[in-house]
């Protein structure tokens, strides 16, 4: 007769039951199972379940990154031609790696990989600027890491974090999450260029053409699977919608997009990006082009001492508090707290998270950092560290499948950027909009980052407004040191261009 499981079981909250129960083995004495209430089976439930969850982003950074030519034209892992089996083979490699040491030394279920934000701000703030390349901007992502590498062991990042206001973090995020969503919509052609408006809804004010007709089936499949708490809704949503596009375009052959110019009425209705094809190997040795091809400076010297030094801090603010808030958030989730209400090991998750931002450099595929999507595995059961390295080991086998990226076109994966960037979104009721205050400076930085089209600017904005109405309202104690040192350096950054043309 088959004994009953003697291991300690979630509550009826979903929270862990933290037992004095002795180790069972080897990986329980590591990953301290029993104490935190899960068994192995739990653990590879919770990992299966987390890795579904985020796994997208393996194919959604190629299309955010690898899309991108710099200021020289050329494309991430080199060459005059996009190279996303590259770029999807170095972003499941580093995240692979990266969960795996967090789970196994920092013994916390947390899954780490790209972060979106702060790879659509590299792409798109930072790669087009004049001189600047794909090494230059990696670079200065390893610069960010071991900055914040160095802030996290020095302790000075409590400082950090209680010098800018919690709304302006949150401010932050939701801007970025515009940002995201906005580029979802245009790169889908769901929104387009216009002669009279700056943008139009499709083409003349209509959705027109099957590739924009899936992008709407794969968005809408997304939020209904997202709400139907649907594990994997946004993998789920990306595999659906690439099938449809493989069948309309074996039976319609659609092309790929081409505007419409002297040489012809072009091809509106094509695909934007990838033209959906099934591979004939969807399994391939992966190509790690993308790795090593940092160039500290070079990114420097091309965006100069003032301008690197806010790109480094805008990744900065982004990564840093982004992973205190995803630990915080895991930790509540799964009751993963010692007796004194701290986080077990949270230094030594620090630690990684401010790691997997060099190695995201390094491994040129952005910045890695924490991703709340862990909380699914939580939710299924995960307790320990055990969980991060199933997802750790499942990205490192996905890197022999990175060819299937090439499958998947622009229309079939830019519904997740429009649902991450709602999902973003949703924390602006954490901001008091009553305090004009807090709303001026919050209203600002959350349009300027998708109307100027650069999260930089909306951050400056921000920053040098809170501010200013401080000051001019006779509250200038009341702004900690660094925020005076941060405003004044967004003010050179935007006077940068004027001062650039008096000297020269």
């Amino acid at each position: 007769m088959q004994q009953a499981d003697p291991s300690p079981t979630p509550s009826s909250s979903g929270t862990a039951v933290l037992t004095d129960d002795p180790p069972r083995g080897a990986l329980d004495r590591w990953f301290h199972l029993s104490a935190r209430g899960s068994t192995v089976p739990r653990e590879i439930r919770g990992g299966l379940v987390t890795f579904f969850s985020m796994c997208y982003i393996v194919v959604l950074n190629p299309l955010i990154i690898g899309t991108v030519p710099d200021s020289t034209g050329m494309y991430l892992g080199g060459g005059a031609e996009p190279n996303l089996p590259a770029v999807a083979a170095g972003t499941a490699l580093i995240a692979g790696l990266l969960s795996i040491f967090m789970g196994a030394w920092a013994k916390f279920p947390l899954a780490l990989a790209t972060g979106l934000g702060l790879n659509a701000y590299i792409a798109y703030s930072v790669v087009p600027l004049p001189g600047m390349t794909w090494g230059g901007a990696m670079g200065l992502v390893v610069i960010e890491g071991v900055v914040i590498l160095l802030l996290v062991l020095s302790g000075f990042r409590r400082a950090v974090f209680a010098a800018v206001p919690a709304f302006l973090k949150t401010a932050i995020a939701v801007g970025i999450g515009l940002f995201i969503a906005f580029l979802g919509l245009f790169n889908a052609k769901f929104v387009t260029t216009a002669n009279g408006t700056p943008v139009q809804l499709g083409n003349d004010g209509s959705l027109t053409g099957w590739p924009t007709l899936v992008f709407v089936i794969g968005l809408l499949l997304m939020l209904v699977l997202w709400v139907r708490k649907v594990p994997g809704a946004i993998l789920i949503s990306i595999v659906a919608a690439t099938v449809l596009s493989i069948v309309l375009e074996r039976v319609l052959h659609l092309g790929a997009f081409a505007p419409a110019g002297a040489d012809g009425p072009g091809n509106p209705g094509g695909w934007a990006m990838n033209v959906p094809a099934v591979t004939e190997f969807p399994i391939q040795l992966p190509d790690f082009a993308t790795l090593f091809t940092v160039d500290p400076v070079g990114g420097v010297t091309a965006a100069g001492v003032i301008g690197a030094s806010v790109i480094v801090f805008s990744l900065l603010l982004a990564d840093f508090f982004d992973t205190m808030g995803t630990m915080v958030g895991v930790a509540a989730a799964g009751d993963i707290t010692d007796e004194e209400g701290e986080i077990p090991h949270a230094q030594r998750i620090l630690v990684v998270d401010s790691v997997a931002a060099i190695a995201g450099g390094v491994g040129g595929v952005s910045s890695n950092t924490s991703f709340v999507e862990s909380t699914s595995g939580v939710a299924e059961g995960a307790r320990t560290g055990l969980s991060a390295v199933i997802v750790g080991i499942l990205f490192l086998l996905s890197t022999f499948l990175s060819p299937l990226v090439g499958m998947v076109p622009y229309e079939a994966a830019t519904p997740a950027l429009v649902m991450v960037g709602f999902l973003m979104m949703t924390q602006i009721t954490d901001i008091d909009f009553s305090d004009v205050e807090i709303a001026i400076p919050a209203f600002l930085t959350i349009i300027l980052m998708p109307f100027a089209y650069s999260i930089t600017v909306g951050m400056g904005a921000g920053f040098i407004v809170y501010v200013l109405l401080k000051v001019m309202r006779g509250k200038a104690r009341e702004i900690h040191w660094l925020l005076y040192v941060i405003a004044l350096m967004f003010v050179a950054y935007f006077l940068r261009g004027a001062v650039e043309g008096l000297l020269l």
